[in-house]
């Protein structure tokens, strides 16, 4: 596939590059809607293993670079194969079309596809949680079940550039901590995120270039969610009035961030290994004066860390949870408790903290 030097081509190859995402042998899972930026994704990869290689004029760049193992063995590290995982949410009329798009494409081009239905207007009520909540849940637990029943490795997800940026504002308006400010991450454990490093406009120009003509979610037009306030209303206001570079400074600021958080999170590690008395499915428990003599920063970030160790999750935990969860520790006046949310429990007792699943 041969194109510009400044092509969503290049910027893929250089993103799987700089953060490793793919290795010889990988069988990865292609999360995709059938809008433009997971056709996009689900394009680039098709097209990277029918030709098995890239960008030639990336790859001369990379040799008078001083050539990456990634790059350098281009021809034998590409992924064996891809499969596609696509959910039908059940939410809009024509979603059906989504499925039967997406699913046409990977007949087109001998490509394992997976389908699954799933009412996510009824897993939100039932568990009381938001639909785009309820939906994200969704699509990674499918995700997963597919990757486990595909023997596959690694699961890719087409976020962008823009949902990472949209990602952020809503961590600030939420009160997150620093740790709000990076976003969406590259990598984590076995998912991967290509197209992170790609804008939303880049994704569509590709996609009208390579005539896929993808399904649009007309409900990302729809001003009733949050993230589709910040992307249709906050983002453009701060373009128009203040930055119109607001996405690339929201960026830099991330990766700068990134950078130090994954300084912090080994020091965090190094900690809660000192303070951890008792760790188990549903408890864990700390030593509380060693916490309490902890600087403030380390403290506040070992509370998220023993959380998501516990829960696998800190959503939901504010900066204000963390505040009164550290004024708990500090008083260590009798068996008191909080509760940030509904499932954990942080009491402080006999010299010690227990997080306790409820």
């Amino acid at each position: 596939m041969r194109s510009n030097n400044n092509s969503i081509e290049r910027k893929i190859n250089k993103t799987i590059d700089k953060y490793n995402l793919i290795n010889k042998g990988d069988k990865i899972v292609l999360g995709v809607s059938g809008g433009p930026d997971s056709m996009c994704m689900l394009d680039f990869f098709n097209n990277m293993i029918r030709n098995n290689n890239y960008d030639e004029k990336f790859m001369m760049d990379k040799v008078s670079e001083g050539v990456s193992p990634w790059q350098k063995n281009a021809k034998r590290t590409v992924p064996v194969a891809i499969v596609v995982a696509h959910v039908n949410h059940m939410i809009r009329d024509d979603a059906s079309k989504d499925e039967e798009y997406v699913r046409r494409y990977c007949e087109e081009n001998k490509i394992e596809f997976y389908s699954k239905s799933i009412d996510v207007k009824k897993i939100a009520n039932n568990n009381k949680i938001g639909i785009e909540e309820a939906g994200r849940k969704a699509r990674y637990e499918f995700f997963d079940e597919v990757m486990k029943n595909t023997n596959s490795n690694k699961v890719a997800i087409a976020h962008n550039k823009n949902d990472k940026i949209e990602t952020i504002i809503m961590h600030v308006l939420r009160g997150s901590g620093i740790n709000g400010l990076i976003g969406i991450e590259p990598k984590r454990d076995f998912y991967i995120r290509p197209l992170i490093e790609c804008e939303r406009d880049d994704i569509e120009r590709y996609c009208e270039m390579r005539n896929l003509a993808p399904r649009i979610d007309k409900t990302n037009f729809e001003n009733i969610y949050t993230r589709n306030k910040i992307r249709n209303v906050v983002i453009p206001y701060i373009k128009r009035e203040f930055n119109p570079n607001i996405v690339q400074t929201i960026d830099r600021l991330s990766n700068v961030v990134l950078e130090e958080e994954i300084y912090m999170n080994k020091q965090v590690e190094m900690s809660y290994k000192e303070l951890l008395i008792k760790e188990s499915d549903k408890e864990i428990i700390l030593n509380l004066k060693d916490f309490n003599n902890k600087e403030k920063v380390i403290k506040s970030r070992l509370i998220r860390y023993t959380i998501t160790k516990l829960f696998g999750s800190s959503n939901k935990i504010e900066q204000i949870h963390i505040e009164d969860i550290l004024k708990l520790c500090s008083r260590n006046i009798g068996n008191k408790f909080l509760t940030p949310n509904k499932n954990i429990k942080v009491l402080v007792k006999e010299q010690k903290i227990f997080f306790t699943i409820i």
